[in-house]
C-alpha cells in the first residue's frame, strides 16, 4: 500500500528556498515516528528516494484498542 503527498515549497527571499514533504499520519503512525526524531535522505537515483533513521529503539508495542 502506498501513501501519496504533495511537495511544498516555502520561499524566503530571491534564492531561499525550502521544500517539505509530508509523511501522511497513517504511515507515521505505522512506523511509530516520533516528533523529533531524525532521519536521512538517501538519493538512490532520480525516481528513487530513500529516508532512514538514524536512531530507532524498539518500545513496547502499544496495545490496539478492541483488536
Amino acid at each position: 500500500m502506498g501513501f501519496v503527498s504533495k511537495v511544498q515549497v516555502i520561499q524566503r527571499g530571491e534564492k531561499n528556498r525550502q521544500f517539505y514533504f509530508i509523511c501522511p499520519a497513517p504511515l507515521a503512525q505505522a512506523l511509530e515516528i516520533e516528533k523529533g526524531e531524525e532521519i536521512e535522505w538517501v538519493v538512490e537515483d532520480k525516481q528513487r528516494l530513500t529516508i532512514r533513521r538514524l536512531a530507532f529503539t524498539q518500545k513496547a508495542r502499544r496495545p490496539s484498542h478492541g483488536k
